[in-house]
């Protein structure tokens, strides 16, 4: 079984962890995220999850789709990581809720841009 790490491994890693989220937040609201701790912490260890796809793409990639956000990726990943305690849940709520969707979409047109360029 090849298991070959390139953009498109990570960048599949990252949709499904993306579809991930979309799932389990689809009818949450800020209470219930912030009551069900088990869900919290799967929730930022996803967004940990896709900030250490994002930073296994190539440079090449990145350069191709300067349109995505990565510095706000690797961002939130190390305010996570490294500020837990003090992370706003407000902004995690609405990054989990408006960004994380809105970046798949990115990630679908900017896969479907690089299919039509190398026809």
């Amino acid at each position: 079984m090849d298991n070959i790490k390139n953009d498109h491994y990570y960048l599949n890693r990252i949709k499904s962890d993306i579809s991930f989220i979309v799932k389990h937040m689809k009818n949450v609201d800020l209470q219930e995220l912030n009551d069900n701790e088990i869900l919290l912490d799967s929730m930022l260890f996803r967004m940990i999850q896709i900030s250490e796809s994002a930073k296994r793409l190539s440079a090449d990639y990145k350069d191709a789709n300067r349109n995505l956000p990565w510095d706000e990726i690797s961002g939130l990943r190390n305010r996570i990581v490294h500020d837990y305690g003090n992370v706003d849940l407000n902004i995690i709520f609405d990054t989990l809720k408006n960004d994380i969707p809105d970046l798949l979409v990115q990630l679908d047109h900017a896969e479907t841009d690089t299919n039509e360029s190398s026809i």
